[in-house]
């Protein structure tokens, strides 16, 4: 167990976590050099083309380290007694809306890569990431990235990090995820400043579960990281939470394929296939023992999934609700921050609310349902959940705007506010300041931290910056801006309902909540954009936006006409007139039976308004 070593590698988006990876996989020779490719560890064609990491990554390195410069006084870390190592690495995503997937990696790790990259210094995910790490009392080994690069200011970046860590610069390692600089001082930093498991081989079996697949054949694999125990194959197991037993069929470790193993001991990393074939029998957090010696408790520290954004997925065709169902739960295995409950519409049938960590995070699960699982699905308006209190004091958690009660029983509605870190160059101070105030922001404090780089920090209420805040500030920033958020309380706010009607019809699925004063607007943008999507019906629809019983906006879709007077050819004008207005009568019967078909571009649309 000594010679073990598991460590995450954390960052902000595009640091080159991925890349560096690939140099420490190379550097152990784990993957043969003819299958070598960049981002190797990304296997989802959706992380290939979108350039990120949307899956934490777990795979088993072997390194035979031997300690070099032994006898220099300025040596950070105490040599290692020469040997194999096994490093366990996981790699994890950068983006804000995967924080969930570095959460459940730092909880299977003993120490951290702290990857900074060298052109661009500290960014607001790193900061968010770094403390993840801290609380879990993490080892930390500061990495400066990109340093081949001329735009590279390392020692600006070593100043930083100094500030942010409080370490010696001398512990700051300089390296080049693209021509391999400095892998092997960090591979020699990991064994000898990352402390090796701590646990207790002889103690009842203590595993936790941190990651679980869906495959066809073996069913659920549940990846788990062994705290103290050890676990065989053939082993009788329960898992602590569901309290149900299995059969340990295979067990094994995580190289680039699932190896098989007789044994995975305390402190290593590896994976449990026990013919599982109900999701949710399997939860990320839960910890796996022996049904003969159970251990005492459950393992702790393992944080639940606090959704952000809330929006209603819907099967195109109402049959196929039960196969996406099947399907939400088959991917909320691979991605335990995803969270659904079913629930109606009157527009759309039956569907599921989905809780989400952000939009991308929306947009992803939404590419993920239609190409691993072949789901064309419906996506609604994303909304966040507010509390409504009555005039009795009852106070009701709304994910949805449907489910608000009527106005008249209403006390007031609180929504939630997020505590936002923006991190940007002292040349957008005045765009990003405005952008923020816009949304109805609160500035709670503004300082420098080098050079001319400025952290921001904003109270803002969350539905504002659901939709597309993020864009506008990239674009304010010139891509210079990073961003960074967390639920920071409830407050009291003078929010409406919007609904649009069609041809009279309420749509519930386009139904909105929005403060007071951006609802007219709003409401006009939404009633402009939706005349432009909805196809032309064979008599007039009327496209309106209304709080409550009160019409704020309207827009007519004119009807698609036949020429019907086109075969008079001169003639008495009562007879042009006849044929008319048989047509009208027509299109009137027509208006009353008829119903308007809203395609899947208009749901979408409301999030691209401006």
């Amino acid at each position: 167990m000594k010679n073990i070593r598991n460590f995450c590698i954390i960052a902000h988006i595009d640091h080159g976590k991925s890349t560096l990876a690939d140099r420490l996989l190379e550097c152990t020779k784990t993957v043969a050099e003819r299958d070598m490719q960049a981002q190797i560890l990304d296997n989802m064609d959706l992380e290939r083309e979108r350039g990120i990491t949307i899956k934490s990554h777990a795979i088993q390195m072997d390194y035979n380290y031997e300690p070099r410069n032994v006898d220099d006084p300025l040596r950070i870390g105490k040599p290692a007694p020469a040997g194999k190592y096994i490093l366990n690495l996981i790699d994890t995503p950068g983006h804000v809306d995967f924080s969930y997937e570095v959460s459940r990696s730092i909880a299977a790790c003993e120490g951290a890569l702290l990857i900074v990259d060298g052109t661009q210094g500290i960014q607001a995910q790193t900061i968010s990431n770094l403390y993840m790490a801290i609380d879990h009392n993490l080892e930390i080994i500061p990495v400066i990235n990109k340093c081949d690069l001329d735009s590279a200011m390392p020692e600006l970046v070593e100043d930083e990090i100094v500030e942010l860590l409080g370490c010696d610069r001398d512990e700051i390692l300089r390296a080049s995820g693209k021509t391999g600089m400095g892998v092997p001082e960090i591979l020699e930093a990991i064994v000898e400043r990352i402390p090796a498991p701590t646990g207790d081989p002889d103690a009842p079996l203590q595993a936790l579960i941190f990651d679980s697949v869906y495959n066809s054949y073996k069913g659920v694999i549940g990846y788990f990281k062994v705290v103290n125990g050890s676990i065989r194959k053939g082993d009788k197991v329960k898992f602590v939470s569901t309290d149900r037993e299995y059969d340990a069929d295979e067990v094994g470790i995580l190289r680039m394929d699932m190896e098989p193993r007789a044994e995975v001991g305390c402190g290593d990393v590896g994976y449990i296939c026990s013919g599982i074939k109900t999701s949710t029998e399997v939860r990320v957090g839960d910890t796996i023992t022996h049904v003969k010696r159970p251990c005492d408790a459950a393992i702790e520290g393992f944080e639940e999934v606090k959704p952000m954004v809330f929006a209603g997925v819907y099967p195109i065709d109402p049959e196929d609700y039960e196969d996406l169902r099947s399907s939400l739960e088959k991917l909320q295995l691979n991605d335990a921050s995803l969270s659904f409950v079913p629930e109606s519409s009157l527009a759309l049938g039956f569907g599921f609310r989905c809780g989400f960590l952000g939009l991308l995070h929306m947009e992803i699960i939404q590419e993920r349902l239609g190409r691993e699982f072949d789901m064309d699905v419906i996506t609604t308006v994303p909304n966040v959940s507010y509390k409504v209190f009555d005039k009795h004091g009852v106070e009701t958690e709304i994910h949805n705007p449907s489910g608000m009660p009527d106005l008249m029983l209403i006390e007031h509605i609180e929504e939630p506010y997020i505590r936002a870190t923006i991190i940007t160059q002292t040349d957008f101070i005045g765009g990003i300041m405005k952008l923020c105030l816009d949304k109805r922001g609160v500035l709670v404090e503004q300082k420098y931290i080098s050079g001319n780089r400025v952290e921001i920090y904003f109270d803002l209420p969350l539905g504002e910056i659901v939709i597309d805040f993020y864009d506008k500030l990239k674009s304010i920033s010139k891509g210079y801006a990073s961003f960074d958020y967390y639920i920071h309380d409830y407050r009291p706010s003078k929010l409406v309902k919007l609904d649009i009607l069609l041809n009279g019809e309420q749509v519930d699925a386009l139904s909105t909540l929005t403060h007071v004063d951006n609802a007219v607007p709003f409401g006009r943008r939404m009633c402009e954009k939706l005349k432009e999507l909805i196809p032309r019906q064979q008599f007039d629809v009327a496209v309106q936006a209304a709080i409550g019983a009160k019409i704020i906006a309207r827009e007519t879709i004119k009807q698609v006409r036949k020429d019907v007077t086109a075969k008079c050819y001169g003639g008495d004008v009562s007879r042009k007139r006849k044929l008319l207005e048989a047509q009208k009568r027509g299109k009137k019967r027509m208006k009353q039976i008829g119903r308007v078909e809203v395609p899947q571009t208009a749901f979408l649309a409301v999030l691209k308004l401006d």
